[in-house]
C-alpha cells in the first residue's frame, strides 16, 4: 500500500499482493517464468527444436507455474522459413564478434508484480528470417566492428513485418483463471499470411528416471475447442479456445484452430540416427505445419505437449493494416463457452488496474517520455524472472534414467558447490543473453523490484544467504559459470535499502527480514576477511569483482609479474560493506540493544580497513593513493618493500567514494556503549582517523559525523576527475574508464609479452572473458546509481558548504547534492529524447527514434557507449540497468531535456501553474481505500517482528472518500506541491531516510 502524504493508498493490484504476502491467495503462482533461451550451454539453436530440455523450458512470452511444470507460449509461422519460431534467435559466444547475442526486435512493455496483467510484442519478419546471414555476417566481422543486428539485415524494410502484441490477464477474483490474447497487426503494404500457434506442455521430468512413469502428466482433447491437463503436483486445468474472427472481408466463416498432439521427448532419430522410442517427439510440430509430414503428431490428440494452429492463410493473407487475433484461456473450469466481450473486458480491467497501480508508485508530475521509460523498465524487471533450476549433484553424477555423463565433468568446474539444489524464481540479469543469476546483479535488480514488489526484492536477497544457495564456508554464490568466482560485496547494501524503500514507500519494516539476512552476512564478511586479506592486513585481492576487463591483467588469474595485486576496489568495496553493515546493526540495535556492540566491531573494522588504503610492507608505507596524480590505482606487491602502482585511471580507482556513511548525533546518543567506542577511537586513535578518515571530529551539516574513507581534500581532487569531460564525465553519465587513456593507454611488458589497457568507449576490443562485456570506458548504470548515492551522503554531511565545478573547467560551481542530480539527469539523457525526438540510446537509428511503430518502444542495454550512450551488450538487461526507474522516481520530476541547459526551477516550472495537467493520471474505475498512516509508532514490544508503521488504531482503519482535504485527490496534491517547493527551492529532493539510519524514521512517498 503505497503512502503519500502520509496516507495509504489501497489500488487493486496492491490487494492482490497483500493477499499474497499474507498468503490467502497465491496470485504469483503463474508468471512470466519461462526462459527466453535454454539452449546454447551445451548444444545449438537447431537442436533445441528436437532436443528435450533437462532443466527448464523457453519460449516467447512464456508463463509457467513456480516450478515450471506446465507451460505456455507462443510460436509463429510466416510461410517463408524453414520452421517455426518458436523461440528466439541469437548467437552464441562463438559465433559472435562480441560474443553470444540476442538477434531478434522484442519488447516487454507491460506487467504487474502479481503477474495480473502481462504485455509483450514481438516484431516478426514477414519475408524469411535472416538467421544464416546474421551468423555469416558477425563471423565475417572482428572485435574492431560493431555486431550485426536484425535491423541491419533489411528483414524490416518496407515495414513487411508483423507487429504481435502477446498480453495475459488474471480473473480478478481467481489467480488460476489466466486469459491470453494475441494481436497480431499486418504493418506491410499488402496482404500477408500468418500462422498462430500457442503450446502447451509440460516440463519433461519423467525421462530422467527418478518419478514413477505412472505419474507422467498428459494432455488429451475433450471437446471441439478444449483441452484437458493432467499433472499429479499441479492438478487438472482445461484451455479453451476460441474461435478467430475471419481476416477476409468475404470470408463466412470464423477461423477454428486445428488441435493437435505430440509428447514432450528428443527426436533421436533427428539428432543421433538412433531409433525414438516414441513416435512422437518435440518437433512433431515444425514437420507436421512446415514440412507436412501427416504423420508427425499423435492422431489419439493426447501427449504432453500440445498446440492450436490458427491459420490465417485464406486467400492472400491478412491485409494491410489488419489484425488477426487469438484468445484463449487457462482454467480448473470446463468452460463449454467463452465470451469474448466479457474476456476483453477483464483484460481491459486489468490494464486500467496497472495504469492505477504504477500512477501511484509515482503520481509526481513528469513527461510522459519519462513516465513511460520508468513503466517498461519495471516491466522489464518482471518479464525477465524466471524458473531456475540446478541440482549440483545431478548435474555432476547424471540420472538414472540416462547415459552417465563423462566422470571428468565433477573436475570442470564448480566442483566446490555439491550443497547446491536450486529450485526457484529468479530476478535474472537479462531475459534470453543473460538466462541464469549473477549475485552482484542481483543486489542490484532488487532496488527498482522494491519499488513495485518489496516481498519478491526480499526473497531474492534472502535466498542468496540460504543454506542451500551460500557456501558452508560463507561465499554467496557468483554465477552459474563459475559459482566460486568473486562479485563485489554489495549484498548488505542492497538488503538495507531495500528494507529502507519499502518502508519509506509502503509504511512496514520487515525487521525479521532484515536481522535474518544480517546473520547470514556476518558468515559472509567473515569468508570475505579470511580468504581474500591472506596477510591480516586489511587490504584486498578480490579477483576481478565483476568489472571484467577493467585492468591491465586478468584479474581472476595469477599476476604474471608474480607477487599479489593489492586492489583499491576490493578494499574500497569492503570499506563500503563494513559500513552497510554498520547501518544495519544500528537500525536493528534501535530494536535489539545487542546489536549495538557489532555495530561497534563493524566501526571499528572500518577503521581498520581505512588505515589500509595506506598499507605496509616490510615496515615501510606504500600507498594506494598516488598523490601526484591525485587518484587511487592498483599496486602490485612484491613482498618486503617492494611494490609498484598501476597508474591506470578507471572505476577502480572511484569505487573508494563509495565506502561513506554519515551518523546522525540523535542516534549516537541512543548508544551510550557505541558511543563511547566511537569517543575513545577519536580520542585515542587520532593518527588512524587522520591518515585516511574523513572527518571523525569536525562535525558537519546538522551535527553529522562522517565515516568515509576519503578525506576532503581528496574527496574535491577525485571528483576534479570525475567530472571531467576529457576524463570520467560523459553525456550520459560517469564512464568506467578515463578518456585519458584514448590518447594515453598503458602498457606493461612482462617476459617479452605486451600488456596494455586503453579507454574503448564502446564493445570490448578483446575477447577477455568473453568478449562480450566492456569495462574499459562504457557507461554502466550500477556503479553510476552508487556514486549518486556516495554523493548524496557526502552532501549530507558538507550541506551546502562544499562546492564544486562541474562539469570541471565550465566555471560552474554546484553543492554534491546538485553533482548527484546532474549524474541522474545525464542517466536518464540515455534513454529520454531529446529536441529533435531521437534517444542516444538508439545510436541514430531512424526507425527507433522515428517510426511511429518503434518510437515509444524501449530496449534496457546492458552498458552504453562512452561517447555517444549508444546500447551495448545484452539489450535486455533490464536487471541493473532498471535502476533507471529508481533515477527518474527521484528526479524525473525536474529532469531537463537532453542538450538542454541546467536550469531545474525553469525545467519544473510550468508544472506549478496546473500540477495535474501532465501527472500522466490514469482515469480510475472507482474510489480507492484511504486510511491514515503515522511515523511514531513504536515497535520495541513486538509480537510480530515483520511491524509495520501503519497506525492500526487499535485494529480499525480510518477510511475516507470524500473530496476534501483527505481525499486521495487532496493528499496526492499536498505531496506533489511539497516535491515541485523543493525543486522551486533549488533544493535536492527527500533521501536522507533511504541512505542512512535515523533516530526517527518518517514514513511516506
Amino acid at each position: 500500500m503505497v503512502i503519500i502524504d502520509k496516507h495509504e493508498y489501497l489500488t487493486q493490484e496492491e490487494k492482490r499482493l497483500k493477499e499474497d504476502r499474507e498468503r490467502t491467495r497465491y496470485w504469483k503462482r503463474w508468471g512470466p517464468y519461462v526462459a527466453e533461451r535454454q539452449w546454447a550451454t551445451d548444444f545449438s539453436h537447431d537442436h533445441a527444436r528436437s532436443r528435450t530440455y533437462r532443466w527448464g523450458e523457453d519460449g516467447i512470452a512464456g508463463v509457467s507455474d513456480t516450478h515450471g511444470l506446465q507451460n505456455i507460449a507462443f510460436a509463429f509461422w510466416n510461410e517463408k522459413d524453414d520452421f517455426l519460431k518458436e523461440r528466439l534467435f541469437g548467437l552464441s559466444n562463438p559465433q559472435g564478434n562480441h560474443g553470444e547475442s540476442i538477434k531478434e526486435a522484442h519488447f516487454h512493455l507491460d506487467n504487474t508484480p502479481t503477474h495480473s496483467y502481462m504485455k509483450y510484442l514481438y516484431k516478426y519478419p514477414q519475408k524469411k528470417f535472416p538467421y544464416q546471414d546474421l551468423v555469416d555476417e558477425n563471423a565475417r566481422r572482428g572485435k574492431q566492428d560493431r555486431e550485426y543486428q536484425i535491423l541491419d539485415t533489411g528483414a524490416f524494410e518496407d515495414n513487411r513485418y508483423w507487429d504481435i502484441f502477446i498480453e495475459t490477464a488474471k480473473e480478478g477474483d481467481d489467480e488460476d483463471e489466466l486469459m491470453f490474447r494475441v494481436i497480431a497487426y499486418n504493418r506491410g503494404p499488402e496482404p500477408a499470411p500468418l500462422h498462430i500457434i500457442p503450446h502447451v506442455w509440460f516440463r519433461n521430468t519423467w525421462s530422467w528416471g527418478y518419478e514413477n512413469q505412472k505419474e507422467k502428466p498428459s494432455i488429451q482433447q475433450v471437446g471441439p475447442l478444449t483441452v484437458q491437463s493432467s499433472h499429479a503436483k499441479i492438478g487438472e486445468r482445461f484451455v479453451r479456445f476460441a474461435p478467430s474472427p475471419a481476416v477476409v472481408e468475404d470470408a463466412e466463416e470464423d477461423i477454428m484452430p486445428r488441435l493437435i498432439f505430440t509428447e514432450n521427448e528428443t527426436n533421436n532419430q533427428v539428432l543421433w540416427g538412433s531409433k525414438n522410442e516414441d513416435p512422437y517427439v518435440k518437433d512433431a510440430f515444425h514437420r507436421y505445419i512446415v514440412d507436412e509430414e501427416k504423420d508427425a503428431i499423435n492422431p489419439a490428440n493426447r501427449g504432453t505437449k500440445f498446440a492450436a494452429w490458427y491459420a490465417f492463410d485464406d486467400g492472400d493473407g491478412v491485409p494491410p493494416g489488419q489484425c488477426a487475433i487469438v484468445r484463449f484461456r487457462l482454467s480448473r473450469k470446463p468452460h463449454e463457452y467463452m465470451d469474448e466481450e466479457v474476456f476483453d473486458n477483464v483484460i481491459e480491467q486489468r490494464r486500467a488496474e496497472a495504469d492505477e497501480f504504477y500512477y501511484r508508485v509515482n503520481p509526481l508530475p513528469m513527461s510522459d517520455d519519462l513516465r513511460s521509460v520508468q513503466r517498461q523498465a519495471f516491466a522489464g524487471m518482471l518479464w525477465t524472472k524466471q524458473y531456475y533450476h540446478f541440482v549440483w549433484d545431478q548435474w555432476a553424477n547424471g540420472d538414472p534414467g540416462m547415459i552417465p555423463p563423462p566422470p571428468g565433468r565433477k573436475s570442470v568446474r564448480n566442483e566446490q558447490w555439491r550443497h547446491l539444489y536450486l529450485d526457484d524464481i529468479l530476478s535474472m540479469p537479462d531475459s534470453w543473453e543473460y538466462p541464469f543469476f549473477a549475485a552482484w546483479d542481483t543486489a542490484f535488480h532488487c532496488i527498482p523490484l522494491a519499488m513495485i514488489d518489496p516481498e519478491f526484492a526480499k526473497k531474492q536477497l534472502d535466498l542468496l544467504t540460504r543454506e542451500w544457495y551460500m557456501h558452508p564456508n560463507g561465499q554467496l554464490p557468483a554465477y552459474e559459470w563459475n559459482f566460486g568466482d568473486v562479485n563485489p560485496p554489495v549484498h548488505a547494501w542492497a538488503v538495507f535499502r531495500t528494507f529502507k524503500i519499502e518502508r519509506k514507500m509502503y509504511g512496514r519494516q520487515d525487521l525479521d527480514f532484515l536481522e535474518r539476512v544480517f546473520q547470514k552476512l556476518l558468515l559472509n564478511f567473515t569468508w570475505w576477511v579470511n580468504r581474500k586479506d591472506f596477510d591480516g592486513k586489511n587490504v584486498f585481492e578480490g579477483g576481478f569483482l565483476g568489472l571484467d576487463n577493467i585492468g591491465i591483467f586478468n584479474r581472476s588469474e595469477p599476476l604474471p609479474t608474480g607477487g599479489v595485486l593489492e586492489q583499491a576496489d576490493s578494499t574500497g568495496w569492503m570499506a563500503f560493506y563494513c559500513l552497510c553493515m554498520l547501518n544495519i546493526a544500528l537500525e536493528l540495535a534501535k530494536h535489539r540493544r545487542t546489536y549495538e556492540d557489532i555495530a561497534s566491531k563493524f566501526f571499528e573494522h572500518f577503521i581498520l580497513i581505512s588505515d589500509a588504503m595506506t598499507f605496509r610492507s616490510g615496515g615501510m608505507e606504500a600507498s594506494l593513493w598516488n598523490e601526484e596524480d591525485s587518484f587511487y590505482y592498483d599496486a602490485i606487491s612484491y613482498g618486503g618493500p617492494w611494490t609498484q602502482q598501476l597508474p591506470v585511471r578507471s572505476l577502480v580507482g572511484l569505487i573508494p567514494l563509495y565506502a561513506v556513511l554519515t551518523l546522525e548525533p540523535e542516534l549516537i546518543n541512543r548508544f551510550p556503549s557505541f558511543k563511547r567506542r566511537l569517543d575513545w577511537f577519536v580520542e585515542n586513535k587520532q593518527d588512524v582517523a587522520e591518515r585516511n578518515i574523513a572527518s571523525m571530529k569536525r562535525r558537519g551539516k546538522d551535527d553529522r559525523l562522517l565515516l568515509a574513507l576519503v578525506s576532503k581534500d581528496r574527496l574535491v581532487k577525485i571528483l576534479k576527475r570525475m567530472l571531467d569531460e576529457t576524463e570520467f564525465l560523459s553525456k550520459h553519465g560517469i564512464r568506467s574508464m578515463s578518456k585519458y587513456h584514448e590518447q594515453h593507454p598503458y602498457s606493461m611488458e612482462v617476459n617479452g609479452q605486451e600488456f596494455k589497457v586503453g579507454y574503448v568507449p564502446g564493445d570490448s576490443d578483446s575477447g577477455l572473458f568473453g568478449g562480450n562485456s566492456n569495462w574499459r570506458g562504457p557507461i554502466w548504470l550500477c556503479v553510476n546509481f552508487l556514486l549518486v548515492e556516495s554523493l548524496l551522503r557526502f552532501y549530507m554531511f558538507y550541506g551546502d558548504s562544499l562546492q564544486v565545478e562541474c562539469p570541471t573547467g565550465s566555471g560552474e560551481y554546484m553543492h554534491l547534492g546538485h553533482v548527484a542530480e546532474e549524474l541522474q539527469h545525464r542517466l536518464q539523457h540515455l534513454f529520454a529524447r531529446n529536441d529533435e525526438g531521437r534517444r542516444a540510446v538508439n545510436d541514430g537509428s531512424d526507425i527507433l527514434d522515428f517510426d511511429e511503430h518503434w518510437k515509444d518502444y524501449m530496449w534496457f542495454h546492458e552498458f552504453f557507449d562512452g561517447d555517444t550512450g549508444r546500447g551495448l551488450g545484452a539489450s535486455h538487461q533490464c536487471g541493473w540497468t532498471g535502476l533507471i526507474a529508481k533515477v527518474i522516481h527521484d528526479t524525473g520530476l525536474n529532469c531537463r531535456l537532453p542538450q538542454t541547459p541546467r536550469t531545474p526551477f525553469a525545467t519544473a516550472s510550468h508544472y506549478f501553474d496546473d500540477i495535474f495537467s501532465r501527472s500522466g493520471r490514469p482515469q480510475s474505475s472507482g474510489k480507492a481505500m484511504i486510511r491514515r498512516s503515522s511515523t511514531s509508532r513504536s515497535i520495541g514490544a513486538r509480537s510480530d517482528y515483520a511491524a509495520s508503521i501503519v497506525d492500526e488504531d487499535e485494529g480499525k482503519s480510518d477510511y475516507h472518500d470524500d473530496d476534501g482535504d483527505d481525499s486521495e485527490e487532496g493528499h496526492i496534491a499536498n505531496y506533489v506541491a511539497t516535491e515541485l517547493q523543493r525543486v522551486r527551492s533549488h533544493t535536492s529532493l527527500a533521501f536522507e531516510d533511504e541512505l542512512g539510519t535515523l533516530a526517527d524514521q518518517p514514513n511516506g512517498h
